[in-house]
């Protein structure tokens, strides 16, 4: 298929205004965005697009959901010059549907509200729809209790405001304003974090797709091209921090991100997260499939308060993700490397269990010592694994 042109959307400039921003590599950062990283992909999905994209979109909505979901079979592209076959690898692991109802939602005049437990995805979800939709998911906000409404809209260059005034030439846009400007989308991290009145600040951006600056009063009004919308993310475990007003609930269309729901799942997410989380950190280490088991089914099983024979277990007050179960893995297999044999075990995922499960109440290591009892140490009577896992946990607690 003929090579398509790309998509006219100015590339957003950096938050500070400050010019170019500076080249990212996987030698000059620890962690490139996903368009960066997955820029081979984008680009073979954009070459092999049938669809046209909606306005400043990068890529078509069914593009967009096979670069989320993967593709069966490798896409043939040129890249650099040269014929490939690019693999179109599965980013978010879970029902395809949540994905396609994301899509169809940034592609209306609605806002997408993520919303699930810690650790399920939402971020990076968010990211890799941003990646490929508008081509930069670096135009984003931490939501915190300090977030003010400056850095929602814009704030001044105040040497030259105080040398010459009001101007255009200084203002300081914000990620968001940068977002409306280019027909792009801005990322919001932590909605129920920030305050009332910053929430409020996004009534209008999200009605009126518009931005009032009195300040200039021969160009007062900032105004979205086509293809601008707000991708925003919020904890379950938040709600009741600051409450989202009725105005601003009915401006999103919520979709809930779920914890994992099978165990063969989550050991897919946390084979192939461990595997590029290992290669980010040149970690020569090894993680084989069966440790891998081990460690989604301790997972599972403590956080259902049941093991898979039916037997009952003490529950935690930490929320064990997945994300929490491949930070986990990275730890055991930096343990195995610098302080082992290399080769990640059972045993080492015992020792870097407690970090995972013990954070504010002291009293969640009886969960991991009732576990150790009731279910491991049955399991290790007739496997070795499970033995080296018991005896581990029961050496740290």
């Amino acid at each position: 298929m003929a090579k398509k042109p790309a998509p006219a959307t100015p590339t957003p400039a950096p938050a500070t205004g400050a010019g170019p921003a500076p080249t990212v590599t996987p030698d000059t950062v620890l962690r490139e965005p996903a368009e960066r990283r997955y820029a081979d992909q984008l680009e073979a999905l954009r070459q092999n697009d049938a669809d046209t994209p909606p306005a400043n979109w990068k890529l078509s909505p069914r593009a967009v959901l096979a670069y989320i979901v993967g593709t069966p079979k490798p896409l043939k592209a040129t890249i650099s010059g040269k014929a490939v076959e690019v693999p179109i690898t599965r980013k978010f692991f879970g029902d395809d549907g949540v994905v396609e109802r994301s899509i169809v939602t940034l592609a209306s005049e609605r806002a997408l509200l993520l919303v699930g437990e810690p650790g399920t995805g939402k971020s990076w979800l968010s990211e890799h729809l941003a990646a490929a939709i508008c081509g930069t998911s670096l135009l984003t906000i931490q939501g915190t209790a300090g977030t003010t409404e400056e850095q929602i809209k814009y704030s001044w260059n105040i040497a030259q405001l105080i040398a010459h005034g009001y101007s255009p030439q200084n203002m300081v846009p914000s990620p968001a304003v940068i977002a409306m400007r280019a027909g792009a989308l801005f990322r919001f991290e932590e909605l129920s974090r920030v305050v009332p009145d910053v929430q409020d600040a996004l009534v209008s951006m999200l009605s009126d797709k518009a931005v009032a600056v009195p300040e200039l009063p021969d160009n007062a009004m900032v105004f979205a091209k086509p293809g601008f919308n707000i991708i925003a993310t919020a904890n379950t475990r938040d709600q009741g921090v600051n409450e989202l007003s009725a105005a601003l609930k009915r401006r999103f269309n919520y979709v809930h991100i779920p914890i994992v729901g099978d165990q063969k799942t989550e050991v897919k997410i946390v084979q192939q997260r461990s595997a590029e989380l290992l290669e980010r950190y040149n970690l020569p280490a090894k993680l084989s499939p069966p440790v891998i088991e081990l460690l989604a089914t301790v997972f599972r099983e403590i956080r259902n308060g049941k093991s898979s024979d039916g037997v009952s277990i003490k529950k935690p007050s930490t929320t064990l993700s997945t994300a929490e179960a491949i930070g986990v893995a990275l730890d055991a297999a930096l343990h195995a490397r610098f302080f082992g044999a290399g080769e990640v075990g059972p045993a080492d995922i015992a020792r870097n269990m407690i970090g995972a499960v013990v954070k504010e109440d002291q009293e969640d290591k009886n969960a991991l010592k009732e576990y150790a009892t009731v279910v491991a140490k049955k399991r290790g009577a007739k496997e070795k694994a499970w033995k080296e896992f018991h005896d581990a946990l029961v050496e740290q607690l």
